[in-house]
C-alpha cells in the first residue's frame, strides 16, 4: 500500500528526541534507513520504505503524521511541496457556461489547485527539480476534459483572472484610490456598470487601505471581473460580507457564466455555495497531507454527498458521521425562566443611531442575530456585555456575561496559558471536538485566522457566565469547522443550561443552532433597530423578506436551500408569505 508521511519541522527542533524518535523506527532497527536525522536535525522519513507501524505519529503527534493512500490515488501526484510536504493528486475541471464549485475543509488544496488552473502555480508531479512545461500537464491529462483545458490555456485562447483568498493582504501590496485601482484594471470600459452593480459607488475616492474588508472584498471582485477573461476564479468570494452582499454577490457571479466563459468558486457559506454554483467537485483526503478532488456532480447531488461523508464512485469515507439538519422542538413549548430584558435603548455613536424595542433572552435558549453589516448589530451585543454603555432605555443587568469579539487580538501568550479554564472543565465538551491541542504549544500571534477563531471560542465559553455571546463565530472557519462549531455551541448550551447570542452572517449555522432570531433593521451606518427575539420561522420569514429569497428543506438532507428566483417553489412559498421552509 502506498503512503504519504508529512513532517512538521518547525514543531520538531530538538535534534536529540529527534534521534530518540529515530530510534524507535522498526525498520531503521532492522538495518534499513527509513527515518534520517540530518546534521542541523531535520528528521525525513523515506516513504518507500516506512510500513506504516503509527509509532513515529505516536512519539510526535502533531507534528508527524503517515496516512495510507487509498488505492485510486496510487499514482503520481500532480504537485509536491518538498519531501514530507503535502501532495495534491487532482484538479477540479472548468466547464464553459457553468459555474463549478469546489467543496472541501481547509489544508486539503483547494487554494493550491484552483492555483494550477489560473496559471499562478506550476506543477512539479512530484519532482521538486522542475517546474512541468504545458506539454507534460497535458500528458498527464490525457482523455480528460482537463487535457482540452490546458490544451486552450497553451494555445492563449483562455485567458484567467483570479481572485485572491486573503483579500486582506491586497492593501499591503497596493496603495492609492479605490478608483484608480480598477481603471486601471478596466479591459472593457465596464467600470460604472460594474461599480453599481457590486455597490462600491460611495468609496471610490477612497484610500485602498481605509475601507473595510467587505468593502476591499467587493472592490477585489470588481478587479477580478473587469479583467477581460473567460475563466473567472474566485476563492472565498464572500468572507467579510454580510447576507445581503452574499446573495448580491452571488448573482453578479451567477450572470458572468455564458457558453464562452466559466467561472470556478471556493466557498464555505454552504447555502451560498448552494445558490452560486450549478456543478461541484469535493476535495477530499487528510489535512495539510494531501488533497484530490472527485468527480464532478450537480451542484445538489455533491452538497448532499458532502454532508453524507461517503464517496459513492471512489469508494472513499471521509467523515465517520453523517450531517443531518434535524427540525428541533419549538423553544416556546420549554417556557424557560427569563434570564435578561431591555426595553426602550437607545445609544448614539457618531452619525449612527441604534434602538432597541422591547425583548429578552430566556434561560436555556439559544438566539441568532441576522442583520446587515453597519447596522448596529455588535454595538448591541457590547452594550450586553457591558464594554459600551447604553444612552437610555432599561437593561437588567444581574447576568454574568461571557463575550467574544468580532475582531480577534492575537499576542505572545501560549494558547494553554490563555485556555486555562476551559481545559480544565470542558476539555471532553469544548477543546477535544474543536481539535485545540495541537495548539496548545503556539503563541496567538503564531496562529491562523480560523485557528484563533477556535480559540477564542473556546476561551469565550470557558468563562463562569449564564449568557454568552459570540460574534460572527463561523469567520475564518471553512464548513466543516462550522459544523463542528454549531454542534458544540448547541449541546453546551443544552449540557450546561446556558444561554447564547450569536451574531453571524452564515444562514446555515444559525439555523443549525439558534432556538429564536432578533432581527436588526433599519439603514447601514445611519440607524439601526433591534427587533425580536422571534420564532424562527417568524423572524426568517421577516429577513428573508427583505432579501426576495426562499428558502425550502431539501427533502434527503433536511439542510435548508434557497429557492431559484421566479421558481415554481420560489412563487408557491412567496403567495404563501412563507419564505422560510414550506
Amino acid at each position: 500500500m502506498k503512503r504519504i508521511a508529512v513532517v512538521d519541522n518547525e514543531k520538531l527542533k530538538d535534534k536529540e528526541k529527534n534521534l530518540y524518535i529515530q530510534s524507535l523506527c522498526p525498520v531503521n532497527r532492522s538495518g534499513v534507513e527509513c527515518i534520517t536525522v540530518a546534521k542541523d536535525g531535520r528528521l525525513s522519513i523515506d516513504e518507500n520504505t516506512c510500513i506504516g507501524c503509527g509509532i513515529c505519529p505516536k512519539a510526535a503527534p502533531y507534528a508527524i503524521k503517515i496516512v495510507n493512500l487509498p488505492e485510486i490515488l496510487d499514482k503520481t501526484p500532480i504537485h509536491r511541496y518538498g519531501k514530507n510536504k503535502f501532495a495534491l493528486y487532482s484538479l477540479p475541471t472548468p466547464i464553459f457556461g457553468k459555474v463549478v464549485g469546489v467543496l472541501g475543509v481547509n489544508g486539503i488544496g483547494k487554494s493550491s489547485a484552483i492555483g494550477i488552473l489560473g496559471g499562478l502555480l506550476k506543477p512539479n508531479f512530484g519532482d521538486l527539480s522542475k517546474k512541468a512545461d504545458y506539454k507534460e500537464i497535458i500528458d498527464f491529462f490525457k482523455g480528460t476534459e482537463t487535457q482540452k483545458f490546458f490544451e486552450k490555456m497553451q494555445q492563449g485562447s483562455i485567458k484567467v483572472s483570479y481572485k485572491p483568498q486573503h483579500v486582506d493582504l491586497i492593501p499591503k501590496k497596493t496603495k492609492g484610490k479605490v478608483i484608480d485601482l480598477l481603471k486601471k484594471v478596466d479591459d472593457g470600459d465596464r467600470l460604472n456598470e460594474v461599480v453599481k452593480e457590486l455597490d462600491i459607488e460611495t468609496i471610490l475616492e477612497n484610500q485602498i487601505d481605509e475601507i473595510s474588508g467587505g468593502e476591499l472584498q467587493r472592490v477585489a471582485i470588481a478587479a477580478t471581473v473587469l479583467k477581460k477573461a473567460n475563466l473567472y476564479i474566485f476563492d472565498e468570494p464572500t468572507s467579510f460580507l454580510d447576507i445581503k452582499q452574499r446573495i448580491n454577490v452571488s448573482k453578479f457571479i451567477r450572470n458572468l457564466c455564458d457558453e464562452n466563459t466559466s467561472v470556478m468558486v471556493v466557498e464555505h457559506d454552504l447555502i451560498i455555495f448552494d445558490y452560486m454554483t450549478d456543478m461541484a467537485h469535493i476535495m477530499y483526503g487528510s489535512e495539510d497531507v494531501y488533497g484530490s478532488v472527485s468527480g464532478l456532480k450537480p451542484t445538489k447531488n455533491a452538497i448532499n454527498v458532502y454532508l453524507e461523508g461517503y464517496l459513492k464512485e471512489e469508494n472513499i469515507r471521509f467523515r465517520d458521521k453523517k450531517v443531518k439538519f434535524e427540525t428541533r422542538k419549538s423553544f416556546s413549548e420549554k417556557k424557560g425562566e427569563e434570564l435578561i430584558s431591555w426595553s426602550g435603548i437607545s445609544k448614539k455613536l457618531g452619525k449612527f443611531f441604534l434602538s432597541a424595542e422591547e425583548g429578552s433572552i430566556n434561560k436555556g435558549e439559544v438566539i441568532g442575530v441576522l442583520g446587515e453589516n453597519g447596522i448596529g448589530k455588535t454595538t448591541f451585543v457590547k452594550i450586553l456585555a457591558d464594554v459600551i454603555k447604553k444612552d437610555k432605555g432599561k437593561l437588567s443587568t444581574n447576568v454574568q456575561v461571557g463575550y467574544k469579539p468580532q475582531y480577534l487580538e492575537s499576542g505572545d501568550e501560549l494558547v494553554m496559558v490563555v485556555l486555562d479554564d476551559a481545559i480544565k472543565k470542558y476539555t471532553n465538551q469544548i477543546i477535544d471536538p474543536l481539535n485545540i491541542k495541537p495548539l496548545f504549544e503556539k503563541k496567538l500571534s503564531e496562529l491562523s485566522g480560523g485557528e484563533l477563531q477556535k480559540v477564542a471560542i473556546a476561551l469565550c465559553l470557558g468563562k463562569d457566565a449564564d449568557l454568552f455571546l459570540l460574534d460572527e463565530p463561523s469567520a475564518y472557519l471553512d464548513i466543516e469547522q462550522r459544523l463542528i462549531i454549531s454542534k458544540v455551541i448547541r449541546d453546551f448550551m443544552e449540557l450546561q443550561d446556558k444561554s447564547a447570542l450569536i451574531v453571524d452572517h452564515d444562514l446555515l449555522f444559525l439555523s443549525y443552532l439558534s432556538d429564536k432570531l432578533m432581527v436588526f433593521d433599519g439603514v447601514p451606518a445611519k440607524n439601526g433597530i433591534v427587533k425580536g427575539p422571534f420564532e424562527m420561522e417568524d423572524g426568517m420569514n421577516m429577513f428573508l423578506k427583505k432579501l426576495n429569497i426562499t428558502l425550502r428543506r431539501d427533502k434527503e438532507s433536511l439542510m435548508p436551500r434557497v429557492n431559484k428566483l421566479d421558481s415554481r417553489l420560489d412563487r408557491e412559498q412567496k403567495e404563501k408569505g412563507k419564505y422560510y421552509y414550506a
